[in-house]
């Protein structure tokens, strides 16, 4: 594959996949899901590569990507809108943060933290489309799961910076262990029990997995399988309840 078509960071996958799923475990599996998907993967590859575009200046690279992504993204998405017009209401939701994403990108700061913090809560809106998309009218329901998407997204933002930019600082390290043990006991107290033994993983992982001598690679690696175990959780907390 040609550089500038696909990212290389394997924890933007899972924040791509597993709020979409929650937005259908807050409703129901529909075929409207797999078009909406597709707007949204083609978007999303349409967004990096355009950002990329403003943090390098590398035109030769990123516009074929960004003319091809932002065609398909248009016409998956004019599709969707075709077959569920009242999805346009929730488009503008994604501006502010795509606009933070901007600001970062053209001063080559897309690690800093606020930048991150402002993808995951772009990313986590996903979950109302879907829910939309499938026929759910529980709006309470897809706050949570949009509330518990951002939470555990941070988590993993913070502890990815323990395992690089981060790695000797013992500040950031006390305050990744210290946040996933207080979402642990916060969601004990809001959420239902099934969610609380990936919490407990993640916990886990954010005070061990940086004492470790691990790659870059292994560890994003390691985060689809943990995306895995947030997913699977979610699924038999929630799924049923949402209508699957």
């Amino acid at each position: 594959m040609r550089p500038g078509y696909l990212p290389n960071q394997h924890g933007a996958w899972a924040m791509l996949i597993v709020p979409f799923l929650f937005g259908v475990f807050a409703s129901r599996p529909v075929p409207l899901h797999a078009l909406l998907f597709a707007a949204w993967l083609c978007a999303y590859l349409f967004a990096f590569a355009m950002l990329q575009w403003m943090r390098t200046g590398k035109t030769r690279i990123y516009r074929t990507p960004v003319l091809i992504y932002g065609g398909l993204a248009a016409g998956f998405g004019a599709a969707t809108l075709i077959l569920e017009p009242s999805l346009a209401e929730l488009s503008p939701l994604f501006v502010p943060m795509l606009l933070v994403n901007m600001h970062y990108a053209r001063r080559n700061r897309e690690r800093a933290l606020i930048n991150d913090l402002a993808a995951i809560v772009q990313f986590s809106l996903i979950i109302f489309a879907a829910c939309r998309a499938g026929g759910g009218t529980n709006l309470g329901l897809a706050a949570e799961l949009f509330a518990f998407s951002v939470l555990y997204f941070a988590g993993t933002a913070l502890y990815v910076k323990t395992m690089i930019r981060e790695k000797n600082n013992p500040v950031y390290y006390r305050i990744s262990v210290g946040y996933h043990l207080v979402l642990l006991v916060a969601c004990a107290a809001w959420y239902p029990p099934g969610l609380l033994v990936p919490l407990a993983v993640l916990l886990i992982r954010a005070a061990w997995t940086p004492r470790l001598r691990i790659t870059v690679k292994r560890s994003g690696m390691l985060e689809i399988a943990y995306a895995a175990i947030v997913l699977a959780a979610a699924a038999l907390t929630y799924a049923g309840g949402g209508g699957l």
